[in-house]
């Protein structure tokens, strides 16, 4: 059961428990058990009518004894008067006065209101107003209870609003622990993941900008040798090429890295393909490339795995895999490429005998533009790696590099038989 759900519950459930106590405290009280008003009232009375009677029977003397005995017994403020008006005698009598004539002179008893009084007046009042109480408070609680960590997610989906993907809220909730503090959590890892993506995408603006200045550069350079001397024409015609070559190669990697990465919310045009194929395919080009180098090829992947992939996605990411360890494996070396089926998943391991990587590289060689301190004098844009681990993730696998003990590189990639859903999808039309 939510935790949320509970303290709703909880909140309200007090509330009208203790609203019936309240009722009903105050109703025995007022009701069952004498009350202080109610004595006193009685006293009043009492005191009044013996005050009267004696007036009336023995005369104004003996009323006073009594008001004097009386007040030093039960003191309840009687006092006896006479009236200068006699026509206020006439009907002059309420609950704390009487008012009598004697021998013509019109004398008025009284007894002051306690102020208990006020009591019985309130009384009946009493269980509403301590409902209407104990429902403001609990009502005040639980609306702060919930508003605030309403407010720390505007004021943060604000900052994110006006690209300030620093702003993080789940350091305000306070130690709470239901579905507001996970939904701030959430929040900070949605606002984190926004911000390692902005600083990614500065990045690759860096880097693409950097790997495109030098070999304009060039071009610039081999403009101005051949206005200075027309007769390298030809040689300079065949530098162009070489660097118009490097410029498309370096651009339709970057195109296709950004299909990659901003293509998610476009589905995978899957077919079925035996993986297993491709990549024999791709290990007979790359055997005949690494003769160049004295480079050999050891491949353990005599079995099949249909899979419903998108086969130019799975192509270049086996190719970029296998080329880059041709690329940086020693001279005289060999590459060992092993392969392991499940019932869901392919994986392809591929191990060389190049320079590899500092521990601390591993993950960074992923990254757009990224290669190893070894690896940077060698060549290459440092997109293989990226492309190829975004293209399996968007199938639902999984990249990644490790240091085999005897040296070298060995990446391994897991190709799922059956794209996952939640993946990001990819559209190459």
């Amino acid at each position: 059961m939510p935790r949320l759900f509970k303290k709703f519950f909880l909140i309200i459930w007090l509330t009208l428990a203790a609203s019936v106590v309240i009722i009903i405290l105050t109703l025995n009280f007022f009701e069952t058990l004498p009350s202080a008003s109610r004595l006193e009232r009685q006293k009043r009375e009492v005191v009044l009518e013996l005050a009267e009677n004696l007036l009336v029977t023995d005369g104004e003397d003996a009323a006073r004894r009594f008001a004097r005995t009386s007040e030093e017994t039960v003191p309840v403020g009687l006092t006896i008067a006479r009236i200068a008006e006699p026509g206020i005698c006439v009907d002059g009598s309420t609950a704390e006065t009487r008012t009598v004539l004697k021998d013509g002179v019109c004398y008025r008893i009284s007894v002051p209101r306690p102020y208990s009084a006020i009591l019985d007046t309130l009384g009946p009042f009493v269980p509403g107003l301590g409902i209407l109480i104990s429902s403001a408070i609990s009502a005040a609680a639980l609306a702060r209870y919930l508003i605030r960590p309403v407010v720390h997610l505007r004021d943060g989906l604000s900052a994110l609003a006006h690209g300030r993907f620093d702003a993080r809220i789940g350091h305000m909730m306070a130690g709470r622990k239901d579905e507001v503090s996970a939904l701030a959590h959430d929040f900070d890892s949605s606002a984190a993941r926004l911000q390692e993506l902005q600083q990614a995408q500065r990045r690759l603006f860096h880097d693409i900008s950097h790997e495109l200045r030098s070999p304009l550069s060039r071009l610039q350079a081999v403009g101005g040798v051949l206005r200075q001397n027309p007769a390298k024409l030809d040689t300079m015609l065949d530098r162009m090429d070489r660097e118009i070559e490097r410029l498309d190669v370096l651009v339709g990697e970057a195109l296709t890295l950004a299909r990659l990465t901003a293509g998610s919310r476009l589905s995978l045009k899957t077919q079925t393909l035996d993986v297993i194929d491709l990549l024999n395919e791709i290990l007979g080009d790359a055997a005949f490339e690494a003769q160049a180098r004295a480079v050999s090829i050891t491949a353990s992947v005599d079995d099949s795995f249909l899979a419903e992939v998108e086969g130019e996605l799975i192509y270049r990411a086996l190719e970029n895999v296998i080329r880059n360890a041709v690329k940086y494996t020693a001279e005289h070396s060999k590459i060992v490429v092993r392969c392991e089926t499940t019932d869901r998943l392919l994986k392809v391991c591929v191990a060389d005998q190049g320079p590899g990587v500092r521990r601390d590289e591993l993950e960074r060689i992923f990254q757009p533009f990224s290669r190893g301190t070894d690896a940077a004098p060698r060549g290459g844009y440092g997109l293989g790696l990226a492309i190829a681990r975004q293209a399996i993730e968007c199938h639902g696998g999984r990249v990644h590099a490790s240091l085999p003990d005897a040296g070298g590189l060995a990446i391994m990639l897991e190709i799922p038989r059956q794209p996952a859903m939640f993946n990001p999808a990819r559209d190459w039309g």
